[in-house]
């Protein structure tokens, strides 16, 4: 098969400075994440502190109202209200969020989030220009990779908060390794616009990697669901169990969504993508008959594919069938996710394979 076009250095040289200009914005939008959690309004602080409070006393609480009886007289009432306590059922308000509610820290929140968007914008300029540069699909070595990877991640992210989901408090999480993936990507894992080896030029590119890439962003997605949660869970348990979190603690978790919430994110968001992981698979293993005259090998990378698989479908079928909730399935997720991340890093770092066509 004949490679492509020489590489226009031009464009190659132009991905490079969109990538670090994105990097420079990205970092603005990071401190304006900070800004956010700090000086946001805590005046809702304490409603999940009061409701598990209330709970693990016996107690009934809801605000008082105010009612007229049928000569006119004012007088209050306190509606009965039961907050359950226990792990893993409770019934708690979600935090404010970030910004605390207040219209100093939505102000923040919303600087912040107009500097991701333009950020986006700036990195998907610079992939495109990469593709461009070699016309074929920026994907083909492990820094093509992590820059595509994390303009897919910050793009879910974002297709999330128009769709008006409640997900800014992932923002800073999001942001903080968007940054650190960009760092490593430009550092270590820097590799010269170049064309691809004949056996890459294939439509299966396309469908394969870019597949693959949306998978393992909205499974980071769901693992930065699942680590929060284990931090609201043990704060949440402490508070129900009579304990005193600390200040720091009380200032950052009571700004999370419940614990609860956590857990249905992170288990709604791995369901969802679960089955373009499977198509992912069928689809390589369909790419490997085109190139290598058969559909699997348990080559390194195939293998750990395969685990990854049987890592997200034992946590889906616990939560389905076992009914596992909280902290056991929040661990298996967490395993799960791990080896979605050795399967990209460390089979491509440390283990040889069919897979290993440009270095990193």
């Amino acid at each position: 098969m004949t490679l492509a076009a020489a590489t226009n250095e031009n464009l190659a040289h132009l991905s490079n400075t969109l990538i670090y200009a994105a990097m420079a914005v990205y970092t603005l939008a990071f401190f304006a994440y900070i800004t956010e959690w700090i000086f946001g309004s805590r005046s809702k602080i304490g409603r999940t502190a009061a409701a598990l409070t209330g709970g693990a006393a016996g107690k009934e609480q809801a605000p008082a109202v105010t009612v007229k009886n049928a000569v006119g007289t004012a007088v209050m009432e306190r509606p009965k209200v039961v907050v359950r306590a226990a792990a893993g059922a409770r019934d708690v308000p979600d935090g404010p969020g970030a910004h605390g509610g207040d219209e100093q820290g939505d102000l923040y929140g919303r600087i912040a989030v107009s500097l991701t968007v333009l950020a986006f914008l700036i990195e998907f300029g610079g992939v495109l220009a990469r593709a461009l540069s070699v016309q074929r699909a920026p994907w083909g070595n492990m820094y093509e990779f992590n820059i595509t990877f994390s303009t897919v991640a910050v793009g879910v992210y974002l297709a999330l908060l128009a769709l008006r989901k409640n997900v800014r408090w992932l923002g800073l999480f999001l942001i903080t390794t968007v940054l650190l993936d960009l760092g490593i990507a430009v550092t270590v894992l820097y590799t010269a616009s170049d064309q691809l080896v004949p056996a890459l030029h294939s439509y299966w590119l396309y469908i394969h990697v870019s597949t693959a890439i949306l998978c393992g962003a909205v499974f980071y997605m769901a693992a930065v669901s699942t680590v929060l949660y284990l931090f609201k869970d043990s704060y949440e348990n402490k508070l129900a169990n009579g304990g005193t979190p600390g200040t720091f603690a009380t200032s950052f978790l009571e700004r999370l969504p419940s614990s609860a919430s956590l857990d249905k994110f992170s288990y709604r968001v791995n369901a969802a993508v679960f089955p373009l992981w499977t198509f992912t698979i069928i689809a390589g293993a369909i790419w490997a008959g085109d190139a290598w005259g058969r559909y699997w090998g348990w080559d390194p990378k195939e293998t750990w594919a395969f685990i990854t698989w049987v890592a997200y479908a034992c946590y889906l079928h616990a939560r389905a069938t076992a009914g596992w909730k909280g902290r056991k399935a929040a661990y298996l997720a967490l395993t799960a996710f791990a080896c979605w991340l050795f399967n990209y890093y460390g089979v491509n770092i440390f283990v040889g394979g069919m897979h290993s066509y440009a270095g990193v």
